[in-house]
């Protein structure tokens, strides 16, 4: 193995063991989740905090770490949720019918990651960043019914936390 990357897997091991999520935080990111679905929008801290028993600053605190995780994605300088992938807490191109309801997707791949992470059926839109014309393709048992389509990444895989939000 070149050294490198060698280098590479330690850092991110550091990173890791720095980064341990603790059982409660676990609990606090499930609920959360479980909230987004439910409520059909990012949950606030104190929603949070009354279905867990835990304080809004405890709450708060964990979705910090959270963020630091990469686990979800805070608006910058505030405990608001932007996104918990692969819901977005704000409009986006990428809109999803799933479950009843329409969802945003942070990005084209999240937007698949919607009718995963439902178990359901969907249709996704988004719009072409060349020409503007909506494209839609719906998802049938796990998979796009239209195969042809391709995703592009502007951005490589290894860079796209430096800003997940352009990304």
């Amino acid at each position: 193995m070149p050294r490198h990357s060698f280098d590479r897997i330690i850092h991110h091991r550091q990173v890791c063991d720095h980064l341990q999520v603790d059982e409660h935080d676990l609990v606090l990111r499930n609920a959360t989740y479980r909230a987004f679905v439910e409520l059909g929008r990012a949950p606030t801290a104190r929603e949070i905090s009354r279905i867990t028993g835990s304080t809004v600053d405890e709450t708060e605190a964990s979705w910090r770490r959270s963020h630091e995780a990469h686990a979800l994605v805070l608006q910058p300088g505030t405990t608001e949720i932007r996104m918990a992938n692969p819901f977005s807490a704000v409009p986006t191109d990428h809109r999803v019918n799933a479950a009843g309801r329409w969802w945003y997707a942070n990005c084209a791949w999240d937007a698949f990651g919607i009718c995963a992470a439902l178990h359901v059926d969907g249709r996704i839109e988004a719009s072409c960043p060349d020409c503007g014309e909506i494209l839609g393709v719906e998802v049938r048992d796990e998979h796009p019914t239209d195969a042809s389509l391709l995703f592009h990444c502007l951005v490589p895989a290894s860079s796209w936390w430096k800003d997940i939000v352009f990304t």
